[in-house]
C-alpha cells in the first residue's frame, strides 16, 4: 500500500510497564497477558489515515532495562515523537520519568512529540499513580497525556493517533523542513514516489 508518510515513533518505557502489550494491542488488535521481556528493540508497524492521509506509522519498541540504555538512546535521534510509558500501579515507575524525559531530549530532536501514557487504568483500584499527577508532570514537561490499558484497549488507539496527528501536524507547519533532505538527519526519501520518511 502507498502512503504519504511514514512517520516514526519512538517507544519506551520502565521494563515491566505493559509497553510491548500497548503496542501489540495497537498494531494487532489484540491482548497478550505474558510478555517476553524486551531485549534490545523491537519493531511493530501500522498504517493509519489523518487528514485524509495514507500514513505509515513505524514503532520502535526500546528495552526499558539500563543496560540497554546506550541502545536506546541511538533510536531517539531518529524519531519524530516517543511514547513514555508508566505502570499508574507501581509508583517506581512513575518516580523514574525525569530521567527518562532528560535521556530523551538530550539525545532527540528539540521538535520532537512526546506523549506520556499511565498504563494500566484498567487496575484503577490498586493505583499509586493518580492522574491528576501525571497531568500535572505532562504540563510542567510540555506532553500531551492520556491514561490507557492494553488490557482493555482503553485509549490505546487514541495514544497513538494523538502522537501522530501531532507529529502530522508539525510537519505541515513546517516544523519539520521535508522539503530539504540534505543536512536533515529527520527527514530522508524513501524509494517510492512522493512519499517520505520522517525519523
Amino acid at each position: 500500500m502507498s502512503y504519504r508518510y511514514l512517520i516514526q515513533v519512538h517507544h519506551h518505557r520502565r521494563y515491566r510497564v505493559g509497553k510491548s502489550c500497548l503496542l501489540l494491542q495497537f498494531t494487532d488488535k489484540r491482548f497478550q497477558p505474558v510478555h517476553d521481556l524486551t531485549i534490545g528493540v523491537e519493531f511493530g508497524a501500522r498504517m493509519i489515515t489523518i487528514d485524509n492521509k495514507p500514513i505509515k506509522l513505524q514503532i520502535w519498541d526500546t528495552a526499558g532495562q539500563e543496560s540497554f540504555r546506550s541502545i536506546t538512546r541511538s533510536y531517539y535521534r531518529g524519531a519524530a515523537g516517543a511514547l513514555l510509558v508508566y505502570d499508574i500501579t507501581r509508583r517506581e515507575t512513575f518516580n523514574h520519568l525525569a530521567s527518562w524525559l532528560e535521556d530523551a531530549r538530550q539525545h532527540a530532536n528539540a521538535n520532537m512529540t512526546i506523549m506520556l501514557i499511565g498504563n494500566k487504568s484498567d487496575l484503577a483500584h490498586r493505583r499509586a499513580v493518580s492522574t491528576e499527577e501525571g497531568e500535572q508532570f505532562a504540563k510542567e514537561h510540555g506532553l500531551i497525556f492520556m491514561e490507557a490499558s492494553a488490557k482493555t484497549a482503553q485509549n490505546v488507539e487514541e495514544a497513538f493517533i494523538s502522537t501522530a496527528s501531532t507529529i502530522y501536524k508539525k510537519i505541515q507547519d513546517g516544523v519539520f523542513d521535508v522539503s530539504n533532505e540534505i543536512g536533515n538527519p529527520f527527514c530522508k526519501y524513501l524509494s517510492s514516489s512522493d512519499s517520505l520518511q520522517v525519523k
